[in-house]
């Protein structure tokens, strides 16, 4: 009898083993693995594999992408812009907003681009004044960004999820920028004239917060310079890349954001530049000082920033403002600078010589009215070798990119290639655009090219 029995429950514990595998997930079909999670998964569309740049950023087409976030979703956003503004959408209220922005909240999203899907990217609103005033009046044309892994713990069908070898991606909607293509114009120009900048590209952006999808407008596209941009164009990636918000004559930790290496709470790096830079040794012993910056920053590469940024100007840069710039400490060349949200270049005629205070549209040529409290330019611009290496520069673009009619080509290809998706029947509509009319998009195309030949003018006259 007792044999009997424990037959028995033999029986019913291989019973309860089997059922209880056969309702387990076969772990090649569970939410786990990307292919089945996401049938459109391919590695390299998906994966983190190597960055490709023809697909995401064409420099002869306009991309289309698509972006779904259900109402809930939404409504998170609304509830977080509405916390950080202090207003809800479209309230129209004077002033600029609170003074400072913390970033926002991400949602879930999905992205189909090219008939391929993107499940779960994180999306979020980005800027602070320019975000604020779109929010403020109630302009749809939001300044976002896009993190294609941000939610992977969450959804582990997502694990190190890229698009096309990109794991985020900006869009800037031209705030300030009735043209709409003087962010990447600037970006291109810096390129071709050897600064490290963001690969760019247009994008038309359609978001389907639950009514259908909406024509949100034409976008400029760029990577972020943490991604892939600092391997591809400078050849490594392990240094420290940092986005101050800082005009460099102090270190604060708090002012030097880093976007890597963020395992290592080390900041010893830039501690040791800002400290050099601002150091007595420049005027005791200037040989000195100038042989120890140069082990630490890439000074020849920011004489070539600084000389093409002066030369098509740009009021919202090192010099007027103290963020939008990167930092990257390359192992051999030290700190490079990259500039970053350039939609306000190519815009204004700040002269030779500028007035002391500010109050002008860009550095003047000669840069006299830059204080100490910019001590990257200043010092630089008080040492007579580097004074002449700026100018040497400045010559250099001037007559291989300016006077050659290189960018009023490009600027007319440009007007070519995205007129349909910004005026006409498949142009930005009411609600999502910056623009007042279609007639300010038309004239800025001229005002470019009158902005070309009065810099072509000004900077003949300053150069010997």
């Amino acid at each position: 009898m007792e044999m009997k029995k424990h037959l028995v429950n033999i029986c019913f514990v291989c019973l309860l083993t089997l059922v209880l595998f056969s309702c387990r997930k076969d772990p090649a079909n569970s939410d786990a693995n990307p292919f089945v999670y996401n049938p459109d998964w391919t590695e390299a569309s998906h994966g983190k594999a190597a960055p490709n740049y023809q697909t995401v950023f064409p420099q002869n087409k306009v991309n289309r992408l698509d972006i779904e976030i259900g109402s809930a979703e939404w409504n998170n956003i609304n509830l977080n812009m509405e916390t950080i503004c202090g207003i809800p959408f479209g309230a129209m209220v004077n002033g600029e907003g609170p003074s400072t922005f913390p970033d926002a909240e991400y949602v879930s999203s999905t992205v189909t681009f090219n008939g391929k899907k993107w499940k779960n990217v994180g999306f979020r609103l980005k800027g602070n004044k320019g975000l604020f005033y779109a929010w403020n009046n109630g302009i749809s044309k939001l300044p976002f960004r896009l993190n294609f892994d941000k939610f992977e713990d969450e959804f582990p069908g997502i694990i190190n999820q890229h698009f096309y070898g990109f794991e985020e991606l900006s869009f800037s909607p031209g705030l300030n920028d009735p043209s709409l293509i003087r962010e990447k114009l600037a970006g291109d120009i810096f390129r071709n004239a050897g600064v490290p900048a963001a690969q760019t590209s247009f994008c038309r952006v359609f978001v389907d917060i639950g009514n259908g999808p909406k024509y949100w407008g034409l976008y400029c596209m760029l990577e972020l310079p943490e991604d892939n941009m600092i391997q591809v164009q400078l050849g490594e990636s392990n240094g420290n890349m940092y986005k101050p918000t800082s005009r460099l004559n102090f270190f604060d930790i708090n002012d030097f954001e880093k976007k890597n290496n963020n395992l290592v709470n080390d900041y010893s790096d830039i501690s040791q530049f800002i400290q050099l830079l601002n150091s007595p040794l420049r005027i005791s012993n200037n040989t000195q000082w100038k042989a120890d910056l140069e082990k630490l920053l890439n000074i020849d590469a920011f004489l070539q920033w600084l000389a093409v940024n002066n030369a098509i100007v740009n009021k919202n840069s090192y010099g007027n403002n103290d963020e939008n710039y990167y930092l990257y400490n390359h192992s051999i060349t030290g700190f490079n600078w990259i500039p970053w949200d350039n939609d306000e270049t190519l815009n204004g005629n700040p002269g030779i010589v500028g007035v002391p205070g500010g109050g002008q549209d860009g550095l003047s040529l000669s840069m006299n009215e830059v204080t100490a409290n910019w001590p990257l330019i200043r010092y630089l611009m008080d040492n007579s070798s580097y004074n002449q290496t700026y100018k040497n520069k400045l010559r250099i673009f001037l007559n291989l990119q300016m006077e050659t009619g290189d960018l009023d080509r490009k600027i007319d290809a440009y007007y070519s290639l995205i007129t349909p998706y910004v005026v006409g029947i498949d142009g930005e509509q009411p609600g999502y655009t910056y623009l007042n009319n279609t007639g300010e998009f038309v004239i800025e195309k001229n005002n470019l090219h009158e902005h070309i030949q009065n810099r072509i003018n000004v900077i003949n006259q300053f150069l010997p």
